[in-house]
């Protein structure tokens, strides 16, 4: 028991460490300005709480866009008993000890020490998926031309055709440009270098007749069909290629739109411009930022598990946190929540599979049933910054932390009783709870990956929401990729920056003679 408290504490130190280190604590409670406004975790800024809603020092009155009922004063997602939901929650406080991780965290295999960009993109994109991309996209060009006329310009794509394909989409995400066609233009935007390897002409009848799936089968009709194998074959490549650490992260990336793009479009251009059909959230390792699981939920049309024809978002976001953990049970896995995943049913399920959790806690957006109104509702009285208060029932804890708003927590990861601290560029340290810190240290790192590696995303903008989705599970491949070459000793060779790691793979793809990114 004493070893695992240790390595517990340990693991904390380390994400302390970094969380020192990165300085962007503030950022996590939201009060470095409107750079992460879009950030599930930034659900709050530095005036205003977790619940977006201020209280006016003289009344306590509740203000802006918290819902509450006039006549009880209860807030949405609690019950109309209220004796009855406080039962079972106490202000007794007592230590809990999490079992130790039973999983190693690291790459599962050892890639040699010469090892190339291609062949960490390979892990996860191999030949054989390449070559179903060529067989359906042929497959498919003969369809179509079958039912719509003959395109004399058009020859069956090759492997090699394919694999350029791919090159130049990859160069979008280091070389950020207007269209991926700009490559072959004579303007700014223009790439020299690898434009002569393949006719912009072959080019776009390749991109006319892309598939992955060329036609709907007949067992399924689910709006993914066009990319379900893929995604499939992708999630299994990320599960065998890695373990994850103790600490992971429910959300959905920051998907960076390019401001070349938003700065050249006309205001009717912005308006006509649809918001995507789809969710994209993740499971992420906060060791690493390594992606462990993906899943993709449709807002409209029929979806897989039956999850778009529920009404309840929190309900959605639980099912969604299921799918994502569903290979965690039995592991001691440590999860951090957003405000639309955190809930007391879904914690409490969680533990029975020896998950454990710990969230940020909104009564508007989090399903707030089984929780005490009292620790929903702001205090009457001023509270001084860094000051918290605790109720426990069994392992769960419901924390409310004061720092400029009233932030709060539920968790079953971390003793309500040990304190911890926040440091805050220009006000120093502040206390709190040891389940705010471990909250702010691991997830500095996820939002420090987000901003950083969010920018390498594939920029193509197709209208198709299976290419939207296929692209943007791509850019995270390559992303993991990189990870895993940083953690290789063909790191200690050549040293490469994500950017050099983009522009190696986009000449490897293309199969050109020199494969050194450009300096």
């Amino acid at each position: 028991m004493a070893e695992c408290g240790r390595k517990a504490q340990s693991l904390l130190q380390a994400a302390r460490s970094r969380y020192e280190s990165l300085q962007i604590s503030d950022d996590v409670f939201g009060e470095s300005g409107d750079d992460s406004s879009e950030n599930p975790f930034y659900s709050t800024s530095g005036d205003s709480n977790s619940d977006n809603y201020t209280s006016e020092s003289n009344g306590g009155e509740l203000r802006g866009t918290e819902t509450v009922d006039s006549q009880s004063g209860r807030a949405p997602g609690s019950v109309s008993n209220a004796p009855a939901e406080e039962e079972g929650w106490s202000d007794a406080l007592r230590e809990i000890t999490i079992p130790p991780y039973k999983d190693t965290c690291g790459p599962t295999q050892r890639m040699p020490a010469n090892a190339t960009a291609l062949d960490f993109f390979q892990l996860f994109v191999p030949d054989n998926a390449i070559q179903n991309m060529v067989t359906q996209t042929n497959m498919y060009a003969r369809k179509y031309q079958e039912r719509f006329g003959s395109d004399e310009s058009w020859q069956s794509v090759t492997p090699a055709e394919m694999k350029a394909f791919l090159g130049f989409m990859t160069s979008t995400s280091v070389q950020r440009c207007e269209s991926v066609l700009s490559i072959w233009s004579s303007g700014f935007f223009s790439n020299k270098s690898i434009a002569p390897k393949m006719s912009q002409a072959r080019f776009e009848r390749i991109l006319k007749y892309f598939h992955i799936v060329a036609f709907r089968s007949n067992h399924g009709s689910q709006g993914l069909y066009k990319i379900q194998p893929f995604l499939d074959s992708l999630q299994q490549a990320f599960g065998c290629t890695f373990r994850a650490s103790q600490t992971q992260v429910l959300h959905e990336p920051l998907i960076d739109e390019d401001p070349v793009f938003i700065t050249s479009c006309t205001e009717r251009e912005l308006r006509k411009r649809k918001k995507r059909k789809f969710s994209l959230w993740v499971r992420q390792c906060t060791a690493t930022g390594f992606i462990s699981q993906v899943y993709v939920y449709l807002k409209e049309g029929p979806g897989p598990d039956g999850v778009d024809a529920l009404k309840n978002k929190p309900q959605l976001h639980s099912l969604v946190a299921k799918q994502l953990c569903h290979n965690l049970s039995g592991r001691n896995a440590i999860i951090f929540t957003g405000p639309s995943i955190t809930s007391l049913s879904l914690f409490q399920e969680f533990q029975k599979q020896d998950i454990y959790c710990c969230g940020l806690l909104s009564t508007r957006k989090s399903d707030c049933t089984g929780l005490p109104p009292s620790m929903l509702s702001n205090p009457e009285t001023p509270q001084q910054r860094g000051q918290s208060h605790s109720k426990m029932m069994g392992n769960m804890s419901l924390i409310s932390w004061y720092n400029k708003g009233n932030f709060r927590f539920l968790t079953n990861a971390f003793s309500p009783s040990k304190q911890g601290v926040i440091i805050k560029r220009k006000s120093g340290e502040i206390p709190c709870p040891l389940a705010v810190e471990a909250f702010a240290a691991h997830l500095s790192y996820i939002c420090k990956y987000d901003d950083k590696y969010s920018k390498y995303f594939i920029f193509h903008k197709p209208n198709k929401t299976w290419q939207q989705v296929f692209w943007l599970t791509v850019s995270i491949a390559i992303n993991n990729a990189y990870i895993l070459y940083k953690m290789s000793d063909a790191y200690h060779v050549k040293r490469y920056s994500r950017a050099q790691f983009g522009e190696r793979l986009v000449r490897e793809l293309l199969d050109l003679e020199d494969c050194s990114p450009t300096q």
